[in-house]
């Protein structure tokens, strides 16, 4: 942890979906910090709660209890307008699972990376400058500006979401699954521009379904299951030593790990803990 304290506070975190007679609890007590540098892998099944902890963070969803803390302010009770000047400034950032979606498709590659900017206040020639540089920085030359997101690989559109995010200097960037739609080629080069990140002081928080994905990215993974958090440790720790019942089903599904195997028999062992 950083001697100047996390970056990303999460604190006893409660979140409640629905009408109070038919409330659902999407998450449950949970806490999780990230310090500067930092890349946390979020690891859950569908369902787990991971994109209801990413919403509470970027102030869409409300938290129902604890608190949350980003850059040494409480925004757990911000209403609409601060969280609004909050994710203008850029301080966080969302990379979504699917940049075809997330992309304007009539608007080219440069406008939708000044575009935040441009928002901002920052001169356009300034946006231009920036925008230049962070699209180098992911990776892709210069000649896809004046493209538009349907003329782009779904590699290269993943990496125009990721410069995207860090065209405003984010303190933290949240990223959706962010190479679960790509080959493997393009998997690798997204996971090593991700780890670049970490010598510049960017906090991450990298969702997954795949524990395979991210432990090799991850300084610490959470595991998170039916809301709540049941295991978080150093990447490697959890990979070779995992003491959670979920956590060790989601190693026996990760083939790209060399993990403990689980056969038929433990799984089902495994499962009846869970549902116990």
């Amino acid at each position: 942890m950083s001697a100047a304290g996390p970056i990303l506070e999460i604190t006893a975190l409660d979140v409640h979906y629905g009408p109070r007679r038919r409330r659902r609890q999407a998450l449950r007590g949970v806490s999780l910090s990230i310090a500067p540098g930092e890349t946390v892998g979020l690891i859950g099944e569908t369902g787990s709660g991971k994109s209801t902890l990413a919403r509470t963070v970027l102030g869409l969803v409300p938290a129902t209890a604890g608190s949350l803390v980003i850059g040494g302010a409480d925004v757990t009770s911000y209403r609409r307008r601060q969280w609004r000047d909050l994710r203008r400034s850029g301080t966080v950032q969302y990379v979504f699972q699917d940049p075809l979606r997330s992309l304007d498709p009539d608007l080219t590659i440069e406008e939708s990376l000044s575009e935040p900017l441009l928002v901002q206040g920052v001169p356009r020639d300034a946006a231009a400058t920036r925008v230049r540089t962070y699209l180098d920085r992911v990776r892709l030359t210069e000649d896809l500006l004046g493209r538009l997101p349907g003329e782009l690989s779904g590699g290269q559109r993943q990496r125009v979401a990721v410069a995207r995010a860090l065209v405003t200097e984010p303190r933290v960037v949240i990223l959706d699954e962010p190479v679960s739609a790509l080959d493997s080629a393009n998997r690798v080069q997204v996971l090593e521009i991700l780890k670049d990140l970490r010598s510049e002081g960017v906090a991450l928080l990298l969702i997954s379904h795949d524990l395979g994905s991210v432990a090799g990215v991850a300084d610490r993974i959470a595991v998170l299951y039916r809301g709540e958090l049941v295991e978080v440790g150093a990447a490697r720790d959890l990979v070779d030593q995992p003491r959670h019942p979920y956590t060790r089903l989601l190693l026996g599904s990760a083939p790209t790990l060399h993990g403990p195997p689980v056969d038929r028999a433990e799984r089902a062992a495994l499962r009846a803990l869970l549902h116990a």
